[in-house]
């Protein structure tokens, strides 16, 4: 992670110069916690007026043709309330959430057969992000750690070894167009619920898991461990000897937040984790916080210059915000570099938030200083991610221990459907959720650190 004296004078400079007394439609004081929480508060009502799942004759959780993107929005949405407190959109949030479990899978069979694993991964991701802040939950439902581990069954039973040696398949069905195609955003969101499933239920059947599709992704043009760049996919037709290199924010946080979660779960002693994500940092960092904008503004680049983003690239930076922030919560050591991305980027988007009727809607370009004229749910939605993870450096809330996954799993969720596409063999949890160990602290670093950090005493 290593930045010239120099280099790191001048962003230190710059983003001084970002905070300091910035006016905008969403008026954004970054070291005050009440001006960030009505900013984030702003941003989400914004997002939540373009969500129909809640009114009648609609349905709970799912998003018009993108049923992937309901995981995305409810996943960075219970972020919010957690890091906020504004608990208006639960309700909605948790209908859908429940809405659409299918077998304790995330597979409904009203959308199995259009379902990639990248799309029932963000599903996957939510209810673990629930586990792990301790959303409130049903009792009469499937808790949210068991729905978790239904995803994470019904993917490695889908682990593809008589191709490449390994590796998930973006699509689940061979009719799909895709499914030759082994992609960093499937196996780096199966490598991240992997991880943070080994940190929550201290479990090492999860750890291991995570370990081999860490190395599996290295053992082929996915992830680059000696540039730790990150390509888009490679191709089972020619033995995954080539890749599709480009460069997307969505495939660099999976990999990111589960060598963080990894790092936690071995007490740092493992150099393999520390080594990949200070790798993988340093990459992201140069890649999307581009120099020409001063280095601290997040951009998706392959893009936003030109404004072809669609919808689904539009959520990328704020899972990506997402995925930097849960990296700093367990790996405090890199929070002052990414929390001074995260304010210069809140300050930057928070300034072109100038858009629509109520002059409050944001736009994809953060390095600008006028809205661009973009206002969808997912500008909106990624506009929330980044003011709500400036949230962290002002909260001193607990967070669920490892303990209590004992009463909220069985380990065996997904293994009982049709939904597998695999052997349907359930995989060996070992007594998952009945470690004691693992007591999750709260620290509160400085405002320009300003993240909160989790600490396994």
């Amino acid at each position: 992670m290593a930045r010239t004296t120099f280099q790191n004078l001048l962003k230190v400079a710059y983003a001084a110069a970002l905070v300091a007394g910035t006016v905008s439609a969403i008026d954004l004081d970054i070291n005050n916690e009440q001006s960030i929480k009505d900013a984030a508060a702003t941003a989400a009502f914004n997002t939540m007026q373009h969500y129909n799942g809640n009114k009648t004759g609609e349905i709970p959780g799912v998003i018009p043709s993108l049923w992937g993107e309901g995981g995305v929005l409810f996943n960075l949405m219970i972020q919010y309330w957690y890091f906020t407190g504004d608990a208006s959109y639960n309700p909605a949030v948790s209908q859908g959430m429940y809405w659409q479990i299918g077998d304790d899978d995330y597979m409904p069979s009203n959308w199995s057969s259009q379902i990639g694993n990248d799309d029932q991964m963000a599903w996957g991701l939510a209810a673990m992000t629930a586990a792990e802040l301790d959303y409130p939950q049903d009792v009469n439902q499937t808790s949210w750690l068991t729905l978790a581990e239904g995803v994470f069954n019904t993917q490695v039973a889908r682990w593809d070894t008589s191709n490449c040696g390994g590796g998930l398949r973006w699509q689940i069905w061979p009719f799909e167009s895709g499914y030759t195609q082994k992609n960093a955003i499937s196996n780096g969101g199966l490598f991240q619920l992997s991880a943070r499933l080994a940190r929550y239920t201290h479990n090492q059947t999860y750890a291991d898991w995570a370990d081999k599709i860490w190395d599996w992704s290295a053992s082929v043009p996915l992830l680059n461990n000696k540039t730790w760049s990150i390509a888009d996919s490679t191709n089972v037709d020619n033995g995954c000897t080539t890749q599709g290199n480009n460069q997307w924010t969505a495939n660099y946080g999976p990999y990111i937040s589960g060598a963080a979660y990894m790092y936690n779960y071995t007490n740092g002693q493992n150099s393999k984790w520390k080594s990949g994500l200070d790798g993988l940092l340093n990459v992201s960092f140069e890649t999307f916080f581009p120099e020409k904008y001063g280095g601290l503004i997040l951009s998706e680049i392959l893009c936003e210059p030109a404004e072809v983003c669609n919808s689904l690239e539009d959520t990328y930076k704020g899972t990506f915000v997402s995925d930097l922030a849960l990296a700093s919560l367990v790996a405090p050591y890199i929070s002052s570099e990414v929390s001074s991305r995260l304010q210069a980027s809140a300050v930057g988007a928070a300034k072109q938030c100038t858009g629509g009727n109520n002059q409050t809607l944001c736009g994809r370009r953060w390095y600008s200083d006028e809205w661009d004229g973009t206002d969808g749910r997912e500008e909106q939605l990624s506009a929330t991610s980044i003011f709500f993870a400036n949230m962290a450096g002002f909260t001193g809330k607990g967070v669920a221990t490892a303990a209590a996954a004992a009463d909220q799993t069985t380990g065996s969720a997904g293994t009982n459907g049709t939904s597998t596409n695999g052997t349907g063999v359930p995989v060996a949890l070992n007594g998952a959720g009945r470690s004691s160990q693992g007591q999750f602290g709260v620290a509160t670093a400085g405002v320009l650190a300003g993240l909160v950090l989790l600490l396994v005493l």
